[in-house]
C-alpha cells in the first residue's frame, strides 16, 4: 500500500480546509503537513485539525523563521531570484521553504510520495478504476521520480459561490489535455477579454517519491540536488484549481498584499497578469463596480458559450468531489468532529472564544444543493505521457536551476515554445 503525504501552506478556514482534507482522506491520502498562519492557526480551529489521525500542523513561529533561516536554499541559487521580493514573491520562498521542511517529515513518518497543494486544490485521480491515487500512485514505473498533475481551473457560473468544493462543476482544461488545434482554434472565446487562457497558472502541481537528496523546485514541481529527476506527466489525472471562485477573493487576496495599486508596483508583487489586474481592481474602485468587474471576467453566465465549449472539449464537468464531499457532510463527519472538539474545550475556554469555529461549522452546515448527477462517461483508461528529463543540463549544473514559478498558459504568439 502506497503511503501519501500532503503538504500545504494555509491560513484558511475549517470550511476550506476540512472537506480538503477529507476528500483526499477518501482519495488515499494518508499524511497532511500542514503550515499554517492566519484563521489556520487560530487556537480552536488548530484544535479541530490536530484532533484528526495523521494531520500535523506547524505554526509559524519565530523558532519557525529562525529555522528556515538556515535553509540550504538561502545558499542556493534555484530560489534567489525569488528572494526579497514583496506579495507574490514572498509567499513562494515561505512555500518552498515549508516544503522543504515537509520532505523531512516526510522522511521520518515513512511516506513514500509528498505532493504540495494548496487548500483551494483538489487531486482529481482520473484514469483510475476506484477514483484512488493510491492507484494512480501504484501504477508508475519504478523509475519515475515525480508526477505531473496538470491543472484544470475551476469556471463558475454564479457570483454568490458560497463554498466552492460543493457548489463548482465546470471546469477548463488545461492545454496539456487538448489538442493544439482546439486549443487555439478556441483560445479567444475561452479567454474572454482576460490576459490569458486561464485566470491564474497553467503549470500544474507535482507528486515526488520521497527519496533522498530531494528538494522544492518552487511550489509547482520537485527536484533533487543530485541528479536530474524522471519526470511524467499525467495524460488524465489532473489538479483542480477553484480560482477566484467566491466574490470575496478579490477582496482577501488583495488585504494580503501591502503593494500599491499602480502598474509599475503591482508588476512587482504578483507573477501573472490577471492577479495584477484583479488587486488594482479590487483596491481602486468601489464594491458595485467590483463586482461587475468580477462577473464580466470571472463568472461564466453566457450559458451558450459555455455549452459550445463543452462541446468542443475546452470545458468539462466533474462531479465527483461535489458527490464525495456532499456524502461526508450528510453522515455528519464535518459537525461531529467540530461537537466532539466543542465539547472537550472547557467552558470558560469556548465562552470566550468559539466564534471561530462556529462560524467555520455554519458554513459547513449551509452547504447543500450539491448535485448527485454523476458523469456519465466510461472511466478512461490510465495513459501516461512520455517520460521526460526534467532538464538536459549536466549534473554539476542541476542545483542552480531556477525554481519554477506559476506559470501562464500559452498564447498565440508563443505557440512555437510549446510544440
Amino acid at each position: 500500500m502506497k503511503v501519501i503525504c500532503i503538504t500545504s501552506s494555509t491560513s484558511a478556514g475549517l470550511e476550506q480546509i476540512l472537506p480538503w482534507i477529507y476528500y483526499h482522506k477518501v482519495i488515499g491520502v494518508t499524511n497532511f503537513f500542514l503550515f499554517v498562519e492566519g484563521k489556520a492557526a487560530s487556537p480552536l480551529v488548530s484544535k479541530v485539525l490536530e484532533s484528526i489521525p495523521n494531520v500535523k500542523l506547524i505554526h509559524r513561529t519565530k523558532e519557525l523563521e529562525e529555522q528556515q533561516a538556515k535553509s540550504r536554499a538561502w545558499n542556493e541559487t534555484w530560489l534567489s531570484i525569488f528572494f526579497y521580493k514583496p506579495c507574490n514573491h514572498e509567499l513562494f520562498v515561505k512555500q518552498s521553504l515549508n516544503m522543504e521542511m515537509a520532505i523531512v517529515m516526510a522522511q521520518e513518518a515513512h511516506m513514500e510520495w509528498i505532493v504540495h497543494l494548496d487548500t483551494d486544490e483538489l487531486i482529481y485521480p482520473a484514469g483510475t478504476s476506484e477514483y484512488s491515487l493510491r492507484q494512480l500512485l501504484t501504477d508508475i514505473p519504478e523509475d519515475i521520480d515525480t508526477v505531473v498533475f496538470p491543472n484544470y481551473e475551476s469556471s463558475v457560473e454564479r457570483d454568490d459561490i458560497q463554498e466552492p468544493f460543493s457548489e463548482v462543476s465546470m471546469f477548463k482544461k488545461n492545454f496539456d489535455h487538448l489538442t493544439k488545434e482546439t486549443y487555439f482554434a478556441n483560445y479567444k472565446e475561452s479567454s474572454r477579454g482576460n490576459p490569458n487562457y486561464f485566470l491564474t497558472y497553467s503549470n500544474g502541481k507535482s507528486a515526488a517519491r520521497v527519496q533522498k537528496h530531494l528538494r522544492p523546485h518552487g511550489a509547482h514541481r520537485w527536484h533533487n540536488y543530485m541528479k536530474t529527476p524522471k519526470e511524467l506527466k499525467l495524460d488524465e489525472a489532473a489538479v483542480l484549481h477553484y480560482s477566484y471562485t467566491k466574490f470575496s477573493d478579490l477582496t482577501s487576496r488583495r488585504d494580503r498584499c501591502r503593494c500599491k495599486p499602480t502598474k509599475e508596483v503591482v508588476e512587482r508583487c504578483f507573477m501573472l497578469d490577471f492577479d495584477r489586474a484583479a488587486f488594482i481592481i479590487a483596491s481602486t474602485v468601489s464594491q458595485e463596480e467590483m463586482l461587475n468587474w468580477y462577473r464580466e471576467h470571472v463568472v461564466w453566465t453566457d450559458k451558450d458559450l459555455n455549452m459550445k465549449l463543452m462541446k468542443t472539449g475546452i470545458l468539462t464537468r466533474i462531479y465527483a468531489p461535489m458527490v464525495i464531499i456532499q456524502g461526508l457532510k450528510e453522515v455528519g463527519v464535518f459537525s461531529s468532529l467540530i461537537s466532539s472538539v466543542q465539547k472537550s474545550l472547557s467552558k470558560d475556554t469556548f465562552s470566550s472564544s468559539n466564534e471561530a469555529i462556529n462560524n467555520s461549522s455554519n458554513a459547513i452546515d449551509a452547504m447543500s444543493g450539491v448535485s448527485s448527477r454523476k458523469n456519465g462517461k466510461k472511466q478512461p483508461r490510465m495513459t501516461f505521457s512520455n517520460v521526460l528529463e526534467a532538464t538536459n543540463i549536466s549534473r554539476d549544473k542541476d542545483t542552480n536551476l531556477w525554481a519554477m514559478p506559476p506559470l501562464p498558459a500559452p498564447t498565440m504568439e508563443k505557440i512555437d515554445s510549446y510544440i
